[in-house]
């Protein structure tokens, strides 16, 4: 299979051939196609991904896949038009604009192209080509031969690798042009450990926007199997978690889901332009605990939710949505905040070129307080300490939330008396956030293995936050 380039200027190739389709084109016919539109682009992408698997001893799957297409959409007031193919050519791009004859006319200006930016929160080279195929399986055969060496009980190990390098490109009719290239890459662990005839899982992960290398790094995944294999051992050991309303204490770094599930989609700005939200028409108001800051910040260097630009052309940035518990703002894409008389914020995102972007998170944490976490542990006589989440559920209108904890403790009177296992936390997002009554100052990002689901759309993201003491969480237990 032909190597991919490696740089911003050989990538013109995988969007534009001969024949097909090429840059003035894509310029001139996009001009054509959304005039009389509000907004919209022309969104060009090629993608290539790998996935390696390793379970039970042996490579269980080596997949590798290329992709390429455009998406067109063009808005007209609240209404979008949108058409999509798999095929880079003018005359499929034509066939698209079709589509877009069913808006209605605009009715006024359209919308001014996306601030400029030349800076790069990751390398545009791409992952795949980089390490030899024998080295990432040897790799996985070694993760599997150490997690199996470091302890009797570990009965199953699972280990894969992944990779994906994308260019995207964002034609404008207004002749706004810009380009991105986004690598990234993922490693996964997971221990099945037994004793007694119980079997207790464990797992890590770890990525973001770099290269491979990092992955490689003996000393990361080595990281990554020790905690695997702790987590299973520590659930070997857990019991039957309480039931009731009770202090919450939770970890730093990936219990921050709770805050992306729980309060980063109702503060998305399309579910307030709508009235859908909890947190609807409710800027200037205190929303949360006094200390509680939170925000989304898509242009931190390397993290799996970052992007220098997101799907629409806007540069990422810092948006404080929630600032000493008074709420701030929203994340916006370019339609919603058009809608609402504000500035976009850099957060309308795609899947794929198959999608029309809508307003996402990117990396989304709360800042750290001024308490000591150990301090904080001690403050808990009689509640639970939840280092990790599984999956999870919330309704954005209420806010309501379930979480499934993987790793958790019991903690009486300041102390951590044994693992606990079948914990669920049961809430609503605004209410969690007036709750908070101890906020650590160690706060941490997650390793990198975020996916964000909306709208039947998946894309990358970051989460963190502080070690948090929550007063009054109901928890579902199996106790």
């Amino acid at each position: 299979m032909t190597a991919l380039p490696n740089s911003a200027t050989d990538a013109t190739s995988l969007l534009y051939k001969p024949g097909q389709l090429d840059p003035d084109e894509a310029k001139a016919l996009t001009a054509r196609l959304l005039s009389g539109t509000d907004d919209g682009e022309l969104y060009l992408q090629f993608i290539a991904s790998e996935s390696f698997a390793f379970d039970d001893g042996r490579l269980k799957t080596a997949d590798y896949s290329r992709d390429s297409g455009f998406g067109l959409r063009g808005v007209s007031g609240e209404t979008t038009g949108f058409a999509h193919a798999n095929e880079i050519s003018a005359a499929a791009i034509a066939r698209a604009g079709e589509t877009l004859q069913l808006l209605d006319p605009a009715k006024g200006q359209p919308a001014p192209p996306p601030a400029r930016t030349n800076r790069f929160m990751y390398t545009d080279a791409s992952p795949l080509d980089l390490v030899p195929f024998a080295e990432k399986v040897a790799l996985l055969e070694k993760i599997d031969a150490v997690a199996r060496a470091k302890d009797p009980r570990v009965a199953q190990v699972t280990a894969s690798l992944l990779a994906s390098w994308s260019v995207v490109e964002i034609v404008r009719a207004d002749g706004f042009v810009a380009r991105d290239l986004r690598p990234l890459v993922r490693l996964n662990i997971g221990i099945v450990a037994e004793a007694n005839g119980r079997r207790e899982r464990g797992s890590f992960g770890m990525g973001g926007r770099y290269l491979y290398e990092r992955l490689f790094d003996e000393g990361e995944w080595l990281r990554g199997v020790d905690e695997a294999v702790r987590q299973a051992l520590v659930n070997l050991d857990s019991v039957a978690a309480p039931a009731g309303e009770t202090t919450v204490l939770l970890g730093p770094g990936w219990p921050g889901v709770l805050l992306h599930e729980a309060v980063g989609h109702g503060l998305e700005g399309d579910f307030n332009r709508k009235g859908t939200s909890a947190f609807s028409g409710r800027i200037g108001e205190r929303v949360a605990a006094p200390g509680v800051t939170v925000v989304d910040d898509g242009s931190i260097a390397e993290r799996r939710g970052s992007l220098s630009i997101d799907d629409e052309g806007t540069p990422t940035g810092e948006t404080v949505l929630i600032e000493d518990g008074i709420l701030k703002g929203y994340m916006q894409d370019r339609l919603n905040a058009r809608l609402t008389g504000v500035a976009p914020t850099g957060n309308g995102r795609r899947e794929s070129y198959k999608h029309s972007p809508m307003p996402r998170m990117t990396n989304t944490f709360m800042r750290s307080g001024h308490d000591d976490p150990a301090e904080l542990l001690a403050r808990v006589k009689d509640g639970i300490y939840a280092t990790s989440f599984g999956g999870g559920q919330v309704d954005i209108t209420s806010g309501k939330f379930v979480f499934a904890c993987t790793e958790a403790y019991k903690v009486e009177n300041g102390r951590i008396v044994s693992p606990i296992k079948g914990a669920t936390l049961i809430g609503d997002g605004p209410k969690v956030l007036t709750r908070v009554s101890g906020i650590g100052n160690d706060m941490t990002l997650d390793e990198g293995v975020g996916v964000c689901g909306k709208g039947g759309q998946s894309v990358p993201a970051g989460v963190g936050q502080p070690t948090l003491l929550i007063d009054g969480l109901t928890v579902g237990g199996t106790g």
